[in-house]
């Protein structure tokens, strides 16, 4: 009964024995574990999941993104800078040529209205500045000098009784001016009567077919009557006198010109 009681006591001493270091050792290994685990808890909690790293990252790249659109801003604000020198340089460059572009019309016109100055001046009554040039002659002399035929020189026209027979066959070869004639003797108008209703500038029609005097066409205009000392040219229209446009000019003596013939000249004489 004793060496039972002694076999058991030893065989609970053993089976307490091994029993208790593996205990030991589970509750180590135990420990170890929960010591990892918490380690890792904690790692885990120093370390963001996921999606804080992905708004992390979104948030570290915002200010990268924005510095990227605040780039080309910086460099358009900084082009138009440069830019804007060399447009005011333009500019500048532009505003003396478009002042000078704008005032080149002005100028020429203040030259055209320069040049037309003497032009205008010369238009103005030539016939006045001849006029005044003219000789004195006082009526009784005037008349004489038409009584006496003073026209008829140099192999002048001598004159007709009808229009038909004032047409020149050779005009050019028939008519005289008044250098040819000797000059001019007759009456002269006065010159603020000339300047009001003669030269260039105060053209008319006969209208009606001249009569003869003297033998020679016959018209008045502007309260004086003229004769036609010359005969017609032979191109023109027979009724020319109510067709063209005609006027009375002085150069040397009076003559009547017709607009549509410019180079052509009739010798005329006031008559008294």
């Amino acid at each position: 009964m004793q060496f039972m009681r002694v076999t058991s006591a030893v065989a609970l001493f053993l089976l307490f024995g091994t029993i208790g270091p593996a205990y030991a050792q589970r509750d180590r290994q135990n420990e170890k574990q929960g010591k990892a685990e918490k380690q890792q808890g904690r790692q885990q909690k120093a370390t963001p999941p996921a999606a804080q790293q992905q708004r992390s990252q979104g948030q570290a790249q915002q200010p990268q993104q924005r510095q990227s659109a605040q780039r080309p801003q910086q460099q358009r604000a900084q082009q138009t800078q440069q830019q804007r020198p060399q447009q005011q340089r333009v500019q500048q460059t532009q505003q003396p040529q478009q002042r000078q572009s704008a005032q080149q019309p002005q100028q020429q016109r203040a030259q055209e209205t320069q040049q037309q100055r003497p032009q205008q001046q010369q238009a103005q009554p030539y016939q006045q500045t001849r006029q005044q040039q003219q000789p004195q002659r006082t009526r009784q002399q005037a008349v004489a000098w038409q009584q006496q035929r003073g026209w008829q020189q140099q192999g002048a026209w001598q004159g007709g009784s009808t229009w038909q027979q004032g047409r020149a066959r050779q005009w050019e070869r028939e008519h005289r001016t008044w250098v040819q004639r000797g000059g001019y003797g007759g009456y002269y108008i006065p010159q603020a009567t000339f300047g009001l209703y003669f030269g260039r500038q105060h053209f008319f029609r006969l209208r009606s077919l001249p009569t003869f005097y003297m033998g020679y066409p016959r018209f008045s205009y502007g309260g004086f009557s003229f004769l036609l000392l010359d005969p017609w040219p032979e191109y023109w229209e027979e009724n020319w006198y109510d067709a063209d446009d005609v006027y009375v000019d002085y150069d040397d003596g009076y003559y009547l010109y017709n607009r549509r013939y410019p180079s052509v000249r009739l010798s005329i004489t006031v008559v008294m």
